[in-house]
């Protein structure tokens, strides 16, 4: 009889495999924690993100709508200025009429007067070469001379700068000297020293108020048939026009030098308004 030997196999697990599953559990939560992590921080990321660009959008719409305003206002103002560029240059365009009249009126004399000295100076030469006494050349050195002085005074008829009503400007006393000559004109010199003491001149009454010495300009009162009339920041040089009742030829108030608190200028009387005033003085008495 044969034995029969029961063979038991005792299998037992070897003793690392626990610890490594544990250790790979924990790598597990690790991970896991670690992935929650990033993503709550990837979360907060987009919600910092998202909050950036709705400021930045919210700004963006800030400045569009100011630079709109800006440009609306811009718009505006370029309007106004093409709208006063037109006014200015249609001003400019009748004192450029004004200026090149005169410069064809000037050229014109000039023209007349070297026409007249070339007449004269064929008329001397066959003069002299006719007549040789000392009293004939003293005739013809008197005509010479004659035309010089009127040649002389045209040439400072046109340096003469003129108004915008065609007046002849006179800049100092010489120049006043050279308009009284021509007639056309009564021409009344005057100095006012010290603010507020109306002076009489001619028939206006002139109050200086204020000056400013740097830019020669000045502040006057001026009083006309009783009544006032302000003119601010006047300059040298520059008539101020007005009228008196029944003529239709201005007068004019020019001041030629400022100082401290002085002026002095002149008042030019068209002698055609001096008819009906001195009519109505005998009138009246």
């Amino acid at each position: 009889m044969s034995e029969e030997y029961t063979v038991q196999e005792n299998r037992t697990s070897p003793a690392w495999q626990l610890p490594a599953i544990v250790l790979l559990a924990l790598i597990a939560l690790g991970s896991l924690g670690f992935a929650w992590s990033n993503s709550a921080k990837l979360d907060a990321t987009k919600q910092a993100v998202a909050d950036q660009l709705k400021a930045a959008q919210t700004t963006y719409q800030q400045d569009m709508s100011t630079f709109k305003d800006r440009l609306t206002a811009d718009e505006k103002t370029n309007t106004d200025l093409q709208g006063d560029l037109k006014v200015v240059t249609d001003k400019l365009k009748i004192t450029q009429g004004q200026l090149r009249k005169a410069r064809q009126d000037a050229e014109a004399q000039s023209a007349q007067i070297t026409e007249t000295v070339k007449t004269l100076d064929t008329s001397v030469h066959t003069e002299l070469a006719t007549k040789a006494t000392s009293d004939d050349v003293k005739t013809v050195d008197t005509k010479v001379t004659t035309v010089s002085a009127d040649l002389d005074k045209t040439k400072n008829d046109l340096n003469m700068a003129r108004s915008e009503l065609g007046t002849l400007i006179a800049r100092n006393h010489d120049e006043i000297d050279v308009l009284r000559r021509q007639g056309e004109r009564d021409y009344i010199e005057f100095t006012i020293t010290g603010k507020n003491q109306p002076q009489k001149v001619g028939n206006a009454t002139i109050e200086l108020k204020g000056v400013n010495e740097k830019k020669n300009r000045s502040n006057i009162v001026y009083t006309v048939e009783d009544k006032k009339y302000e003119a601010k920041n006047a300059n040298i040089n520059a008539p101020i026009f007005f009228y008196q009742s029944g003529t239709h030829l201005p007068e004019e108030i020019v001041i030629n030098k400022v100082g401290k608190n002085t002026i002095s200028g002149y008042l030019s009387v068209p002698k055609a308004n001096s008819q009906p005033v001195t009519a109505a003085t005998k009138s009246g008495r």
